[in-house]
């Protein structure tokens, strides 16, 4: 009898313990953090310290000070709202066409065979070598950087759109087939939820090519955005302006991941994996 108390308090121990040294998500969002501001504290010391010349990389304090002066004058915000703006709208039209033509593909083998080894072949020409040709068909006016982002964007997510819904389970589209659903509601409860998890990851990814096409875009003939300040400052040489545009570019970054993943826990609620992280 002593015997079986003591592996039943045991059993019944160890799940508590397991509980307890559990993470939360805010202690988790806590250590994420962690690396960046030690770094940026690490930065801050060397440059006091003389460690790190100022004309090669300013100190945090001082690329901070450069940015509350542009603030304040209201420059950095005009510069930012227009890259914001070219990149929101360059991401609706390449995302919808990429999402549009991964469902046609996704779903019809003759869609591939007729668009597919094309829509490769385009994605693997780089940004530089396509710009000459951009500058003369649209100029150097809006049009051209948003063709740029757009184009950016359309490849990662036709690809994830594609490989999602070629990877639903066919067990499910049996069972689909047995119960009698019909193609609609097989595609609505089945198909598009199962390839919701690789669309929202190449969304993800998109959001960052996005941001590296238009720095690319914004440094031909252009008199705003992030883009433009960065080159302007280099003509100057400006380093702390220049460091604070890249620390912009990481902000922006992180924040736009951030709002992906978050969109991420909102669709997938259904996923044991996310499930776990809401």
């Amino acid at each position: 009898m002593t015997i079986q108390l003591t592996e039943h308090r045991v059993l019944t121990a160890a799940p508590r313990k397991r509980e307890k040294t559990k993470l939360t998500l805010v202690q988790l969002n806590v250590i994420s953090w962690l690396a960046p501001v030690g770094f940026l504290l690490i930065w801050e010391a060397a440059s006091r310290l003389g460690l790190i010349s100022p004309q090669v990389l300013p100190a945090p304090s001082a690329v901070a000070a450069t940015g509350w002066r542009l603030l304040a004058n209201g420059s950095l915000f005009q510069h930012l709202g227009a890259s914001l703006a070219r990149a929101a709208v360059g991401f609706a039209i390449g995302g919808g066409i990429g999402f549009a033509l991964g469902v046609l593909v996704g779903f019809s083998r003759l869609a591939e065979a007729v668009l597919d080894r094309s829509i490769q072949m385009i994605r693997a020409i780089p940004f530089l070598a396509m710009l000459p040709l951009v500058i003369v068909w649209f100029g150097v006016d809006e049009t051209g950087k948003i063709f740029m982002v757009s184009l950016a964007v359309m490849f990662p997510i036709y690809i994830n759109t594609v490989l999602g819904i070629r990877q639903v389970d066919p067990k499910l589209l049996e069972l689909a087939r047995v119960t009698g659903l019909s193609w609609n509601a097989t595609i609505r409860r089945i198909i598009l939820p199962g390839a919701m998890p690789s669309i929202l990851t190449g969304v993800r990814y998109a959001l960052a090519v996005a941001w590296l096409a238009l720095v690319i875009a914004e440094t031909v003939a252009t008199t705003r955005g992030i883009g433009f300040l960065a080159m302007d400052a280099r003509e100057f040489l400006q380093t702390n302006v220049i460091v604070l545009t890249i620390l912009i570019y990481a902000a922006i970054g992180v924040g736009a991941d951030s709002l992906a993943r978050l969109l991420e826990r909102r669709l997938l609620r259904w996923h044991p994996n996310y499930a776990k992280e809401a």
